[in-house]
């Protein structure tokens, strides 16, 4: 069974390749949202994208409305599947980015057709881009690889017929819309160079595509058009799919009948039959059923129901194994094996996102590596930025699951509305529950756990509300505390109840009778448990202790507050108010510290960076925008083509999560600042930034980094002076060993001197001298004199010509331009250091005038604040060498006092300041703040 393992280990690694468009190849999926981005710097109001997020890749998207495409790759023995989804396609064992969404694919044994809109692309190694057919003026809707060829046929009813590797069009065949509008493509096997096509009448018409003419049509059976055509396991005989439900098996050789099947689910949308022995075939349906008949009885053996909960798109068998693989609108692909009795298959393996948008991302855990998402489709599910094969499903929310389980999914009345909001901690998760969440216009939030992925086992709910059900009445907000704990719920009546995730038990309520007057808005918990922060839509936010439930402190916002979310850490809380603006509070102080406005729109949701430092906001205008808190100020913005509406910042501050309108995927978003040089100088009022394409699929490898240069090159081309201020002290910046080690050299080259001098190796003679002698005898070999092994180079002495240095120096006595000679001595080793300094001595060829020389050059250096451990360095060194010429020299004294004067003030100075932060450092660390 080869070719089960290798399907099922083809599932398993799913990758997917992904690009810029025809014709440029690269890993990730969007390289048309990366080269949008540009630096926002400048005091332009045109902006070219985000400088700080860039498009990375896309999570949950597996399949759409069109058919997979099986093929098996005679090298690799592999069966390779491949999928729609978006402006890409996916292969398990996934490809360039179009501009728009395919609309076809196809697929032979070397490459993958896909089209969008008139053009048709064709793409080898499952990402390159390597031929590209346009001819057709309306869009591609059917596609039939054909041995060399490839056939299309557009909604104008065209068809053509492409020579692959030419690109050119071989042959194109017009029909006419009223009498035979093609709706189905097959090549009958064995029929030389012959296409089948069935019809929207009905009708099917037989054609040989190299001679151009057609060979027979089929007039129909009356039942409606034709929707799929298929292979059947025997030559001559072709399955036919029609709207009206039935299945017609015909012998296109002699134009029988020889079987039909009907089915009560509307038109067949897939016909694919079993090819290990079994006699089977599987039939899908726009409802999401697959219907199972035994070809020699000729009756329904079983039925796969629910198998999707949309249309079957696309259902195949696996040559030669009791594999059927299946795919649907539902964002679902699906492995079914038959290897139990009844004939009906059980789930193998499948991948799986949300059916509907989701409404509500966050990232669980502190490791950045699983994103838990909530759907209108009603499910929660994790997905892993590091994996598919690390995806979780918890399940579908249900008031209870042993009757759900009974009716099943498309009857349960059990089942709970989709989450608008839920919190999760990871403190307790092996103990208990450590997810809640409430749910749409219900009042009961329940409880998930994330180890067992699936519904927990409490249902909270205010007991005041128990046995009055009022339909006005729901939770609007939850939050868990830091320890996991406790969890924290708010009402559209302004109740706010706090509740026990192990028991589920109620502990309390805040307020007398209630919180606020309005529906609550926002609830946090601070990091120690002892404040709950709660706003209402009245306009009021409100301080309590945590415990007692006791009112601290009340403050009304200008505007009603539509969200709240808190960072823990800084002890920040963010608001977003009704007027689209943002307000920053710190709830130590109680003060609103920062406030924001720029958005246009509803504000959707808020996140912070992990430090803190950066709040995210996204709005119904489709913006994201990202403020930075210490400085007030816009630093990003970008322009999206579909609203983001859930956004959520990474832990490790790597990513950022933000899910769409009407857009199943939730997208990933580099954070630019981690790897490469970004301004974040503050955006200008009339910023208007350009609209960027949403990630793709896969990781994003080849990043255009054109998009950064305007923002770079203000960085680049800015250089630091040489001093800040004139008060300052300023550093040099060579390294320490050019300076550090100058009073020890000395010790160092007497550690590093040679006991020994090396000795070369002596040289054998061609013949070896023997002793004359009975006994032969080498000869001893002779000692050389040691006055052979002296030096002959003269030493020169005085004699020796002045160095640049010298020369420096001498010249500065007159010009007082110290500058020079300081930047020869920055060059120099330490070693070169010593030697210059020693031959400023009259006993070495120097003069007192260059000593003194070297003095003021001293004195400048601690005039001007530069270069002050050099100076140190320098004078320290002089001092050790010439302490004795310098004691006997009344000019050389004077001038020692001039330069002593100066460090002590310098020193003074320096030692004021290292008190005065000393003695603050101490402070902070023992007082009881």
């Amino acid at each position: 069974m080869k070719g089960r393992g290798c399907f099922r280990s083809a599932l398993g690694r799913t990758r997917a390749f992904v690009g810029a468009g025809a014709g440029d190849p690269t890993w990730g999926m969007s390289r048309a949202g990366s080269a949008v981005r540009a630096a926002p710097g400048g005091s332009s109001g045109s902006g070219s994208g985000s400088a700080l997020f860039s498009g990375f890749r896309a999570l949950g998207l597996y399949s759409n409305h069109l058919p997979h495409v099986l093929r098996y790759h005679q090298r690799h023995r592999e069966f390779y599947l491949v999928t729609a989804a978006g402006r890409s396609f996916h292969t398990y064992n996934v490809s360039n980015a179009l501009l728009q969404d395919i609309t076809c694919l196809a697929a032979d044994r070397m490459l993958v057709f896909a089209s969008y809109g008139n053009l048709l692309h064709a793409f080898a190694r499952n990402k390159e881009v390597v031929h590209i057919y346009d001819g057709h003026k309306g869009e591609i809707h059917l596609l039939q690889p054909f041995g060399d060829h490839i056939i299309s046929v557009d909604i104008d009813n065209v068809l053509i017929v492409w020579d692959v590797q030419s690109e050119e069009e071989y042959l194109q065949l017009n029909f006419d819309r009223a009498v035979f509008a093609v709706s189905a493509i097959m090549h009958p096997s064995t029929y030389l160079n012959k296409i089948l096509l069935g019809s929207e009448q009905g009708s099917l018409q037989l054609w040989n595509v190299k001679s151009n003419k057609l060979l027979y049509s089929f007039p129909g059976w009356g039942l409606g058009g034709v929707t799929t055509l298929e292979q059947v396991s025997a030559i001559d005989v072709v399955a036919i799919g029609l709207v009206s439900g039935h299945i017609i098996v015909h012998n296109i050789k002699f134009d029988e009948t020889l079987m039909k099947f009907q089915q009560d689910w509307g038109p067949i949308t897939a016909i694919s039959f079993r090819t290990d022995g079994h006699p089977v075939m599987a039939a899908g349906s726009p409802i999401g059923h697959i219907a199972l008949w035994d070809l020699e009885e000729k009756k329904l053996t079983s039925q796969m129901r629910n198998a999707h909960s949309t249309a079957i798109a696309g259902l195949s068998f696996v040559q030669g194994e009791p594999l059927l693989v299946t795919n649907g609108a539902d964002n679902a692909i699906k492995i079914w094996i038959f290897d139990g009795p009844g004939g009906s298959g059980r789930l193998l393996r499948c991948r799986m996102g949300h059916s509907a948008p989701p409404t509500k991302i966050r990232y669980h855990g502190q490791n950045g590596q699983q994103i838990l998402s909530a759907g209108q489709d009603g499910t929660l599910q994790s997905f892993s930025t590091v994996h598919e094969r690390f995806n979780k499903s918890l399940g579908h929310g249900s008031i209870n699951k042993k009757k759900s389980k009974r009716k099943g999914l498309q009857y349960d009345t059990m089942a709970l509305p989709p989450i608008t909001a839920f919190a999760t901690e990871i403190a307790r998760q092996n103990d208990w529950d450590g997810i809640i969440a409430c749910h749409q216009g219900y009042i009961t939030c329940t409880t998930w756990n994330y180890q067992k992925t699936s519904m927990g086992a409490h249902k909270l709910k205010p007991k005041a509300f128990s046995k009055n059900k009022p339909l006005d009445v729901y939770a609007t907000v939850v939050d868990i505390t830091t320890c996991g704990n406790f969890a924290v719920i708010g009402l559209s009546t302004g109740h706010v109840d706090l509740y026990n995730m192990q028991s589920g038990i109620h502990r309390g309520r805040y307020g007398k009778e209630k919180a606020h007057e309005g529906a609550i808005r926002g609830v946090a918990v601070d990091g120690l448990n002892q404040l709950t922060i709660t706003a209402g839509s009245e306009g009021l936010i409100k301080f309590w202790k945590f415990k007692t439930m006791d009112l601290v402190y009340s403050a009304n916002l200008s505007s009603s507050p539509s969200a709240m979310l808190l960072h823990r850490d800084s002890g920040i809380l963010g608001i977003a108010s009704d007027d689209f603006g943002i307000s920053v509070l710190d709830i130590e102080t109680r003060r609103i510290v920062r406030k924001f406005s720029g958005h246009h729109s509803q504000i959707n949701d808020m996140t912070f960076s992990s430090d803190g430092r950066w709040l995210i906001t996204a709005s119904m205008d489709c913006t994201v925008k990202t403020w930075d808190l210490p400085s007030g100020c816009l630093i990003d913005c970008f322009l999206l083509d579909s609203a983001a509406i859930s956004i959520s910042m990474s832990p490790t501050g790597d990513f950022l999560a933000s899910s769409h309108v009407d857009d199943l995927g939730i997208y990933l978003w580099s954070n630019c600042s981690l790897y490469s040089l970004v301004s974040l100088r503050p955006l200008p009022a009339d910023y208007e930034p350009s609209v960027i394409m949403l990630p793709g699929t896969c990781p994003t490898q080849d990043v255009d980094i054109t998009g950064h240069e305007e923002t770079s090159d203000e960085m680049i081309d800015y250089s630091s002076p040489e001093q800040l201020e004139g008060q300052l002290v300023t550093l040099s910046s060579l390294s320490e060993s050019r300076w550090k080690n100058l009073l020890n050299l000395d010790v160092i080259k007497k550690r590093n001197k040679p006991r020994e001098p090396p000795k070369v190796p002596k040289s054998a003679p061609f013949f070896i001298p023997t002793v004359p002698g009975l006994i032969p005898r080498y000869a001893a070999a002779k000692e050389e004199n040691d006055d052979e092994q002296q030096s002959k180079v003269v030493n020169l002495g005085v004699l020796a010509q002045k160095s640049d240095f010298y020369i420096q120096l001498e010249e500065a006595l007159s010009s007082n331009e110290y500058k020079s000679p300081l930047n020869i001595l920055k060059e120099m080793g330490p070693a070169s250091i010593e030697i210059e300094l020693r031959g400023l001595a009259p006993d070495a060829g120097g003069s007192v005038e260059v000593m003194k020389s070297f003095l003021r050059l001293i004195g400048t250096m601690l005039n001007t604040k530069r270069d002050f451990e050099l100076a140190q360095a320098y004078l320290a060194l002089f001092l050790k060498l010439h302490l004795k010429i310098l004691s006997s020299e009344p000019v050389l004294l004077e001038e020692i006092a001039k330069v002593s004067t100066q460090l002590e003030e310098t020193w003074i100075h320096l030692q004021t300041l290292f008190n005065q932060s000393l003695c603050v450092l101490n402070y902070m660390k023992s007082a009881l703040l």
